[in-house]
């Protein structure tokens, strides 16, 4: 990893961030025991504390569960005020595996080569270690950016193609122009990125005056880099299948924090019982109807 590259992760990743989401994190890094929290997502860039604080807590020690990351969802008062946080829980090394493209995985090299923060870290030490593991992830996507993008273009051309490619293989719908999204509304952060990152990977490029740039894969790297991707292309599909799956029955919190988007994105008040916290799968049909039968009535009396 060059140095250029280590010091534009570690000036990313401490970025200020809002008094209560160090708190927040503090508190979730204690619970777990934790070497470091990484906060990431909307709130990231636009400061609020409103709706779901996204955390990564980093572990010592070996991987536990084999389909991992373990979700949970966590509310605290502070302060006066609802923190809410949907919480990923892993190894500090298998995330270190993950962003490096050691792994299947598809999702942690792609999703932290987006802005993120250092909200607590036990140590220097460990610090330092997760942002290694951060300037991976921008090593592995970006060299897959330039196998996957055009012969010549700008660097948005070329996050552009990974991004378009990364949410294709994975289990989700993300709408039309995404990538776009994702690139315009972190500007900055993105701004340089690719040719340190390249230099980083020891990829040559030329690069014009007006941004304009051209990556000198050989054929051979190049057929290399594609044959890596179209292996983990075609499991990511069944890969995150699992995922989804594993988080519907071990999601910790999950029938408090489907009851908030439901309040929040309805208007519907979900009272949460003993049983349906215990089995939010089962319940939801009920839950469901009940919001159903909720709005209908709501609907009614406007109309009459």
């Amino acid at each position: 990893m060059s140095e250029d590259l280590a010091g534009r992760v570690t000036a990313a990743l401490n970025r200020p961030v809002e008094p209560e989401v160090r708190a927040f994190a503090e508190r979730l890094a204690k619970e777990a025991g934790a070497l470091g929290v990484l906060f990431y997502g909307s709130n990231l860039r636009t400061g609020s504390l409103e709706g779901v604080l996204d955390f990564y807590v980093l572990t010592a020690g070996a991987q536990v569960e084999k389909i991992w990351p373990r979700v949970s969802y966590h509310e605290w008062d502070h302060g006066g005020i609802t923190l809410r946080a949907k919480v990923a829980t892993m190894a500090l090394e298998t995330f270190r595996a993950a962003a490096s493209g050691e792994l299947l995985d598809t999702t942690i090299w792609a999703r932290f080569v987006q802005p993120s923060a250092l909200a607590w870290q036990r140590d220097e030490a460990s610090g330092k270690v997760i942002a290694e593991a951060i300037a991976r992830a921008a090593q592995t996507a970006a060299r897959l950016a330039v196998a996957l993008g055009p012969e010549t273009g700008t660097p948005e051309d070329y996050w552009r193609a990974l991004f378009r490619a990364t949410y294709a293989a994975e289990f989700r719908v993300e709408k039309a122009g995404r990538e776009d999204s994702i690139l315009s509304a972190n500007r900055t952060h993105f701004d340089g990125l690719l040719p340190l990152a390249l230099v980083a990977e020891r990829i040559d490029f030329a690069r014009r005056a007006d941004s304009i740039i051209r990556p000198e894969l050989s054929p051979a790297r190049r057929a290399r880099l594609l044959a890596w991707w179209k292996k983990r292309q075609r499991l990511g599909k069944p890969y995150n299948f699992m995922r989804l799956l594993k988080a519907s029955t071990t999601f910790d919190g999950a029938a408090r924090y489907a009851a908030w988007k439901i309040e929040r994105h309805t208007g519907v008040h979900v009272a949460l019982t003993p049983w349906r916290e215990r089995h939010p799968v089962l319940a939801a049909p009920g839950v469901l109807w009940q919001v159903w039968r909720a709005k209908k009535a709501a609907n009614a009396k406007e109309a009459a």
